[in-house]
């Protein structure tokens, strides 16, 4: 390609970006949901809080699910005055009792309605919700009343496999993780630093 036609093909490029950027004049909170079967849903509503940390904005996260154990992320964003609060009973095929997740769940669901309705708070994360309300843990209206009425520039993102078809209509922005090749599947051990 000569170099005239790969500068046409960018100025056109340009101009339908820079369109779509003069037409975006819509200023709030958007929600935000990561979806889908592949690894990196977590990963990536961490890295926009690490995102948002570094813009000043005041972030803070519900961990549905993932327990008490140590994680990465946990560990470098209170540091920087994240609030987490974690689901004590962790992976729920593991305790297999529904009552005791049941109200583990309600218990950190409160924190995470308080959060929503905080007006000082720029980002949410609810991390592993979509697998509460699939098992019926955390009612579906509930979760959706309390995201309508948040506070009109507060973001949230969302994350979990089977995100129900309420809250992707809902949302703002939904990405769908697909797998594609997976190390655990392969045999090779989860990897701190890179896992959890």
């Amino acid at each position: 390609m000569s170099e005239q036609r790969h500068q046409q093909r960018q100025q056109r490029l340009k101009e339908q970006v820079d369109a779509r950027i003069k037409a975006a004049n819509e200023v709030r909170g958007i929600l935000m949901v990561f979806t889908g079967n592949g690894k990196g849903k977590t990963t990536a509503a961490f890295g926009t809080a690490l995102r948002a940390c570094g813009h000043g904005k005041k972030v803070a996260a519900i961990q549905f699910i993932k327990g008490e154990w140590p994680n990465g992320e946990r560990n470098l964003l209170e540091q920087h005055g994240v609030e987490f609060q974690v689901m004590a009973t962790g992976f729920t095929w593991e305790t297999q009792n529904r009552a005791t997740d049941t109200a583990a769940c309600q218990q950190v669901w409160q924190h995470a309605k308080r959060m929503l309705a905080d007006p000082q708070l720029d980002l949410v994360i609810l991390d592993e919700i979509t697998y509460m309300v699939s098992m019926d843990y955390l009612d579906l209206d509930e979760l959706v009343a309390a995201l309508q009425q948040r506070p009109a520039g507060q973001s949230v993102i969302i994350t979990g496999r089977g995100c129900h078809r309420s809250l992707t209509e809902l949302a703002d922005t939904v990405t769908e993780m697909r797998p594609v090749k997976h190390a655990f599947d392969a045999g090779i051990q989860a990897q701190q630093g890179i896992d959890w």
